[in-house]
């Protein structure tokens, strides 16, 4: 079996070259927005992110081999066909995975690293997690070991799939073609993922292809109707370091310490924002709230003509997620 190279320390050259253009841009154009203590942040986390990786990224390739030895099918290495059905399958866990990392707490504690950017640009996709072995990421794959992937394959893919959602981080790029929008993941798809506006929270999850969206009834399309804000529901407002890598982990620390015993388990496995005496806000609730309020000022409900009746940047309206 011959080794892989790692396609994402290949493309380093790459990310940094590309930012530095879209930073340089963002000084004559309005719609590219860059903050240089924010895009240091995003760097050195990204940088972080690699050592981290070569740290204890040693814990899931044992995991990834362990479960290996299971396996049910041989996927066979050197056939063309097995590496179009590692993309896609890849793809479809990289989904259910990110999916879990908005909905279980202790996995979104190493994912919000990626979302606590106020700003959406090149930089903000370099800003990758430290603690995603411990926040057990990992396991999301091991059912494509189990199906007979080799983990060199999955690495590979998984790979390639990060060097494609980098492009898709920008606001310098509106709409795709139609048709491409309605399969792939896209700059306009990501950025509704980003958003805290009401109406896109724990919406498109896609990594490459948004069918997966559009097929479990996550897909909300970008609207004109709203600007979007993007960040956290409660934003750091700081540069530190480490209270970036950290702050979710600290704060399910101090529920863990003082909710009650029978309440515990659920700070961990919930989602974020839950809590035992619903004193706070979720997700959920945010979005039903608006929903609410939408419903009362315009007579209609806003995930009703979300899809056929919104209008997009280019004035058309986007297919339906139906």
């Amino acid at each position: 079996m011959p080794d892989l190279p790692d396609p994402t320390l290949y493309a380093i050259p790459f990310f940094v070259i590309t930012v530095a253009i879209e930073y340089f841009a963002s000084r004559y154009r309005d719609h590219i927005r860059y903050d240089v203590k924010d895009m240091a942040t995003s760097l050195t986390l990204g940088l972080g992110s690699v050592f981290a990786g070569l740290l204890t990224g040693g814990i899931a390739v044992a995991a990834a081999f362990f479960v290996y030895q299971y396996r049910v099918f041989d996927v066979p290495f050197t056939a063309w066909w097995a590496w179009i059905l590692v993309f896609f399958v890849d793809d479809f866990f990289y989904y259910v995975f990110h999916r879990g990392a908005h909905r279980i707490r202790w996995v979104w504690a190493a994912h919000v690293n990626h979302h606590s950017s106020e700003y959406y640009n090149l930089g903000t996709a370099l800003r990758q997690p430290w603690t995603s072995t411990f926040a057990l990421t990992w396991i999301f794959s091991l059912p494509m070991f189990w199906l007979g992937f080799h983990p060199a394959m999955v690495a590979f893919a998984g790979g390639i799939n990060l060097l494609y959602q980098y492009w898709i981080h920008t606001e310098a790029i509106d709409k795709m073609p139609r048709w491409f929008e309605a399969v792939m993941n896209t700059p306009s798809h990501h950025r509704v993922h980003h958003a805290t506006n009401p109406r896109y929270l724990d919406k498109n999850y896609a990594g490459i292809f948004i069918i997966w969206d559009r097929m479990f009834g996550t897909f909300e399309p970008e609207t004109s109707e709203e600007y979007i804000q993007y960040g956290i529901i409660k934003n750091l407002k700081s540069y530190n370091i480490l209270w970036a890598v950290f702050h979710e982990w600290v704060g399910m620390a101090k529920d863990l310490w003082s909710a009650p015993w029978r309440y515990k388990l659920n700070y961990l496995i919930k989602p974020p924002g839950w809590s035992h005496d619903g004193s706070r806000d979720s997700s959920e609730t945010i979005r039903a709230r608006w929903l609410e309020e939408q419903k009362r000022e315009t007579g209609r409900h806003p995930e009703l003509v979300s899809g056929s009746q919104a209008g997009n940047k280019d004035g058309d309206a986007e297919p339906s997620s139906a």
